[in-house]
């Protein structure tokens, strides 16, 4: 009976590729804690298996009294014979427990150095079951990952990887990117429960996301020729891609958008509708903050190297549109560009920009400088002075006319 445990013990470890002496070893460690609770052995067993016929023999430990150290522990003990009649059907039971928990370990362990290597990347599975606190997906069959979305309140130490409004149906095909990879053979265990839980970690909130999803929709991102510069991401509602090309010729936003919106489209169905705004990075932080407050227009930035602080002047009706629902479009600009952000409308901005030192060219100094004419409402002129004159070609005859009449008739053209 015990060889033919034995042979069925070996057939087993060669099909579920398990060490046979590490599965001895371990088998008579469980079972010496066994007997020493069953026979009530106050120093302990010692449990051997005979490796050809399966026979299980157990030792009971009786101390040397002249083994005693310094600080009263034995270091020496005398094996006594105290095998019982019937050892199989405890030895069958902790065989069973303890290649379990191998096969399980090995299966974690194969995963753990496949997956290791792929954190970033993006995985397509289905929704294999949900709980309160976290989705199970099934990448492939005998690989699931976790989808956690723990209320941070009540488990401050596990994650919510779900973006805002988001619910996942059993079956439901779903994409994620790979944020974590557990070690099993980690002797710390951060989070409660995580060995029994899968062993992947993945996440639907990751900026990244958006990264690899628009590799997949775009054929220049993913060779190259255009680049994601930076994403800011408020998961489940809105995101903000900057882009950029290494051709001149190519219209990095216009090749991330598609024909008739069809690239960016495919990505806001996989994100269930939340909407990305691609816009176009510059080296320039002044342009570059311009263009991340998209779709609203800017009148002039005032950049701060200093406190990496960046003033931000727009007309008046599109100061709501610059900020965005409760400061949104605004803060998504600051990740983006990693500025601090202050937006101002004309009116209020018209006391800073008068108290701002003008660009003047010296006599003899060749090159350009702008119209110095400053508006009512204290926006300069935009245009290019003419040569020899401290105005553009407009605000000069105004600058002659100064001291000119002004006719009362309405219809008159001074």
């Amino acid at each position: 009976m015990a060889s033919e445990m034995m042979e069925a013990l070996m057939a087993l470890c060669e099909e579920k590729h398990i060490d046979q002496l590490e599965l001895i070893d371990r088998l008579e460690a469980s079972l010496a804690e066994s007997y020493a609770k069953v026979l009530k052995l106050p120093f302990g067993a010692r449990v051997t298996i005979d490796r050809a016929t399966g026979k299980v023999y157990v030792y009971e430990l009786e101390p040397d009294d002249d083994s005693m150290d310094e600080e009263g522990n034995y270091t020496h003990f005398f094996e006594k014979d105290v095998t019982p009649r019937d050892t199989s059907r405890i030895a069958a039971q902790h065989a069973k427990n303890v290649i379990s928990e191998m096969v399980r370990n090995s299966a974690r362990e194969q995963i753990f150095e496949e997956f290791s290597e792929r954190i970033g990347d993006i995985i397509t599975g289905t929704v294999l079951q949900t709980t309160p606190d976290f989705a199970i997906i099934k990448i492939r069959e005998g690989v699931e990952a976790e989808l956690p979305y723990f209320d941070l309140n009540r488990f401050p130490n596990e994650r919510n990887e779900r973006p805002q409004g988001e619910r996942y149906m059993h079956n439901q095909r779903i994409r994620a990117i790979i944020i974590d990879v557990r070690d099993p053979n980690s002797k710390e265990q951060p989070v409660s429960g995580s060995r029994q839980r899968p062993t992947i970690v993945v996440s639907r909130t990751h900026p990244d996301l958006i990264r690899r999803l628009f590799e997949l929709e775009v054929p220049e991102v993913y060779g190259g020729v255009v680049e994601i510069r930076s994403i800011a991401r408020e998961p489940g509602v809105r995101s903000k891609v900057a882009v950029s090309s290494i051709d001149d010729r190519l219209d990095p936003v216009g090749a991330c958008v598609g024909p008739k919106g069809s690239r960016v489209r495919t990505v806001v169905s996989e994100l269930r509708g939340e909407r990305v705004d691609v816009v176009l990075w510059s080296d320039d932080l002044a342009t570059c903050v311009a263009n991340a407050l998209s779709p609203a227009r800017v009148s002039r930035v005032i950049v701060s190297d200093e406190d990496n602080h960046a003033t931000v002047i727009v007309p008046d009706d599109q100061l709501s549109l610059a900020i965005g629902k409760e400061g949104q479009n605004a803060r998504l600009a600051a990740r983006l560009t990693g500025m601090h952000i202050d937006i101002k409308n004309e009116t209020l901005a018209a006391d800073i920009l008068r108290e701002m030192p003008q660009e003047v060219v010296e006599e003899g100094e060749e090159g350009e400088q702008r119209c110095e004419y400053v508006g009512p409402t204290g926006i300069q002129c935009r245009n290019m002075a003419r040569p020899g004159s401290r105005f553009c070609g407009i605000h000069e005859k105004l600058a002659q006319m100064g001291d000119a009449p002004v006719s009362s008739d309405p219809d008159s053209l001074i």
